[in-house]
């Protein structure tokens, strides 16, 4: 009688602890996480491309990858977008953009995909005067 007393004092416990009284808290929700590349692409999408087409997005999402190689070697962004040096400037057969856009696009890619070179590239393009 006493085992059946216990038990049915434990059960009744376990039950009275997984009810959900006015003093519980709200679950906390996960906020769902946006990727490097839709980070990247909400920039992209808000620019202002120049001549007669947009970029598609698979054709953007080639340049973050090849700045961070570059800038991991150590180029700056002057050599990266430089005809002369990787000539890694965003522009497409029918779309380009301006200088200042085109930094901005930068700093959005390198945020996204390497933070680690962002204050560098950040450094260069204040130091320069255009950003």
């Amino acid at each position: 009688m006493r085992r059946t007393i216990l038990l049915s004092a434990a059960l009744m416990l376990a039950l009275t602890s997984c009810s959900s009284g006015s003093d519980d808290k709200p679950a906390v929700k996960a906020s769902p996480t946006v990727n490097k590349e839709e980070r990247y692409l909400d920039t992209a999408r808000g620019l202002p491309y120049t001549q007669d087409g947009e970029p598609l997005e698979a054709e953007l999402l080639t340049f973050p990858p090849q700045w961070c190689a570059s800038l991991d070697e150590g180029h700056s962004v002057e050599h990266m977008f430089s005809l002369t040096g990787e000539n890694l400037y965003p522009v497409g057969y029918d779309w380009g953009l301006k200088k200042a856009d085109a930094y901005e696009l930068l700093v959005a890619g390198v945020k996204a995909y390497c933070p680690r070179n962002s204050s560098a590239v950040l450094e260069e393009l204040r130091a320069s005067g255009e950003y």
